[in-house]
């Protein structure tokens, strides 16, 4: 199951829902979630894919696309909000940390 986390824009601070988990709106609408999300290309792509996989693909990425958006999501200047009370489960379930890593100092 799907679970919501607020993702806030580094530059301008609009918030927006974002989700990790399971993805039951691409189990039953498939390709159509990224365009829907705004992807057309990403949906385009899966269209294509899950039509010459005979829908096999579409079973796979419901497990796999809610990650992938997110991941995108965070790329291109977003950061998960510290506020929300998921915070720390979607940062292990996405693999993905706002904190900087950690520079080890020479001599």
């Amino acid at each position: 199951m799907a679970k919501k986390v607020r993702i806030k824009h580094k530059q301008s601070g609009m918030m927006k829902e974002g989700y990790f988990g399971f993805s039951w709106t691409y189990f039953f609408f498939g390709a159509f979630v990224p365009i829907f999300r705004g992807e057309i290309g990403i949906g385009c792509l899966h269209m294509v894919i899950n039509m010459v996989s005979l829908g096999i693909f579409q079973l796979i990425m419901c497990f796999l696309y809610n990650k992938q958006y997110m991941s995108r999501m965070l790329q291109s200047g977003w950061t998960l909000d510290e506020t929300d009370q998921l915070y720390k489960d979607a940062q292990t379930a996405i693999g993905f940390y706002n904190d900087p890593v950690p520079q080890v100092q020479e001599g």
